[in-house]
């Protein structure tokens, strides 16, 4: 689990193809190490990956096809900065929000303007996870944690302050850019609660219909 709160910025240095899957080697930067070992989770821009090896100044870590066509990391190339953050411990303050580091899809940036000393940014999110996303509540976008100011459709704006912008790659935005996107992990599994016993059935899904019977829609 992690928190959202970006502890350094890194940079993808290397990726190695392998038998359908890339191993991918990362620069942490100023990201402390000291208490990482083999088989500990790292936050890469959002996709919680595992060290496989630690070579001093960063880590290898396997990407899996899932990963790879479910991410930005399935387009990466060497040089991308990346946002990076340890999974946390029972000591860790949490800043941000409960954040799985599993990707639920890619957004796409649509608006990225100034707003005094702040930025805000519009994310085009797949219509699949418009449910998912609420005014106030929190997302997750390329591994910060951020609140949603506005939404309209599958569209959500946000608000960017300047110590986020300067230390995270989102001053790096711009229109077009690809993001990671994990919705809140109440909201995820709320809607599995709410399906009950159809939660079983092949293809259950929540309805309008269900919704209206539980009183959820008027």
């Amino acid at each position: 689990m992690f928190t959202g709160i970006i502890t350094a910025v890194g940079a993808i240095t290397a990726l190695q193809p392998r038998g359908g899957d890339t191993r991918l080697r990362v620069a942490t930067g100023k990201l402390d190490l000291s208490d990482v070992r083999p088989g500990d989770s790292i936050a890469v821009s959002g996709v919680c990956l595992t060290a496989v090896e630690l070579p001093g100044d960063g880590f290898w870590a396997d990407a899996s096809r899932e990963t790879l066509e479910r991410t930005t990391l399935g387009a990466a190339k060497p040089g991308a900065a990346v946002n990076l953050e340890k999974a946390l411990t029972p000591t860790t303050r949490l800043g941000g929000h409960l954040v799985s580091g599993h990707v639920d899809g890619i957004g796409t940036v649509t608006d990225w303007r100034s707003d005094g000393r702040s930025w805000r940014l519009r994310v085009q999110a797949p219509d699949a996870l418009a449910r998912y996303i609420a005014a106030k509540g929190s997302i997750c976008v390329d591994g910060v944690s951020l609140t949603v100011n506005r939404v309209d459709g599958a569209a959500f704006e946000l608000n960017i302050v300047p110590h986020t912008l300067a230390e995270t790659t989102l001053a790096d935005f711009a229109l077009g850019r690809r993001v990671n996107l994990e919705v809140d992990l109440i909201a995820r599994y709320l809607e599995r609660l709410l399906l009950g016993e159809r939660a079983a059935q092949p293809g259950g899904a929540l309805t309008e219909a269900l919704l209206r019977e539980h009183g959820f829609w008027k």
